[in-house]
């Protein structure tokens, strides 16, 4: 019959380990630390226990009390399931019984971005109707970002941040340190917190002991009023296409610009194509790409006569990004496009973006391309169509990103039109009244 008793192994005049110690019978003996500790004076060897004369030893006695009890239920259930019972099984026990964690790498939430990072490729990613391997390049750029910015702030606090320390006092400190010291936009500082809250719920799924709390932190985004979306009007991008531009690389600026505000793709999207994306049917052009972000296969028709005289006759040479992004300034200012708008700018003193009213070529980016894209053929073209091109999955999200509320009276007034349109070529129906010979 098993037993289960207590016992210190030292005498020493200050505070020493508690033992478990487990005899299986058949000389078969394990013992390990409870992790309690205790002054040998306070010790009784009559009883193996705590002596209860303070409120201290009297929370030890009963946390051994509880330990035995629930190591003599472990015993009798596990050895009728043939289960190894010894040192690995009674040091999982005593943490299972006082639900301790074990501190390992794994539980470092800094290590496990790595994990992610370095996984990336291989990664299952749950898309429409299934799923993919490898996260896209701005995904695991994200989870670096937040990988790199952790590690900054364990550096600051001096301590690793484990899945068990995530809970409201830790996120609300991180969260004003973005805020306040590293003077984050709210979306930039809520995109950290937002991949933190994602890797804890995903390491408890793998049995990682996660705070219950990390479920339950709140992602703060940036409200409408706060976003400064610059786009370019059709008179604008008229003005742009008429300006007297002498600079070559203004010159293949200004098409690549022209031609992202009548294809509505995302910067690198726009920057990848060449002329093996143009195709022809019926004698219409069409321009055929994937996605890099969403992997989405898109065609657009091209009906703008300057765009495919473009595409035709002077197709641009790629160029960067950042490059474009600078041109593309020089190009609207060449442009007349000065009118004073509020908007952001980053300042290379602060390192962060100031917010203030500019003109607006200084405030015209790649991100523009788009956004002009999808708000100048809103409500001009049903907005499907629209978000089958841009690659927006939900119209709420469309809706956000171009800062359009909701029209009420939008899908009212496109049935009627639609209605119009079905019934435009019936004849009226003649309607029989009876005379009651009433008044």
């Amino acid at each position: 019959m098993a037993s289960i008793n207590f016992r210190l192994r030292s005498e020493a005049n200050k505070n020493v380990s508690i033992k478990v110690y487990t005899s299986l019978g058949r000389g078969k003996f394990i013992e390990l630390n409870t992790g309690f500790s205790i002054n040998p004076k306070d010790w009784s060897e009559s009883t193996d226990r705590p002596k209860q004369n303070t409120a201290e030893n009297k929370v030890i006695f009963n946390n051994l009390k509880k330990l035995e009890s629930f190591l003599f239920k472990s015993i009798n259930t596990d050895m009728g399931e043939s289960v190894v019972i010894d040192t690995f099984w009674l040091d999982a026990k005593i943490n299972e019984c006082f639900e301790r964690v074990q501190i390992t790498d794994e539980g470092i939430i800094a290590n496990y971005i790595q994990s992610i990072i370095d996984t990336a490729d291989t990664r299952k990613v749950k898309v429409k109707g299934g799923y993919k391997h490898g996260l896209s390049l701005s995904r695991k750029n994200s989870y670096i970002a937040t990988k790199n910015i952790l590690n900054e702030y364990q550096t600051k606090t001096k301590k690793q941040i484990h899945f068990i320390d995530v809970n409201q006092a830790l996120t609300d400190k991180f969260e004003y340190w973005l805020l306040k010291t590293k003077k984050y936009a709210v979306n930039t500082a809520s995109k950290h917190i937002a991949n933190i809250k994602t890797v804890c719920i995903e390491a408890e799924k793998k049995g990682i002991q996660v705070n219950a709390y990390a479920k339950q932190i709140t992602i703060v985004s940036e409200s409408d009023d706060d976003r400064y979306i610059q786009t370019l009007s059709f008179a604008e991008l008229d003005d742009i296409r008429k300006a007297d531009i002498k600079s070559v690389a203004h010159q293949n600026a200004r098409k690549w610009l022209l031609i992202g505000c009548e294809i509505g793709q995302r910067g690198g999207d726009l920057l990848d194509i060449t002329p093996d994306n143009i195709r022809y049917t019926a004698g219409n052009m069409y321009l055929d790409l994937i996605q890099q972000k969403t992997k989405k296969s898109v065609t657009i028709g091209i009906i703008a006569p300057h765009v495919i005289d473009i595409l035709e006759n002077s197709f641009p040479y790629k160029i960067t990004t950042q490059k474009l992004n600078e041109h593309i300034k020089k190009v609207c200012e060449t442009a007349k496009i000065t009118a004073m708008t509020d908007g952001k700018i980053f300042d290379a003193t602060t390192g962060r973006k100031v917010f203030k009213a500019y003109e607006k070529h200084k405030l015209i980016t790649t991100h523009s391309f788009r956004r002009s894209f999808c708000t100048n053929y809103y409500k001009k073209i049903p907005t499907p169509v629209l978000m089958g091109i841009s690659g927006h999955s939900k119209e709420a999200i469309f809706r956000t990103y171009i800062n359009a509320p909701e029209d009420t009276d939008e899908n009212a007034n496109l049935f009627m039109k639609f209605y119009n349109d079905i019934h435009k070529d019936k004849a009226p129906e003649m309607k029989v009244i009876l005379n009651t010979g009433t008044e």
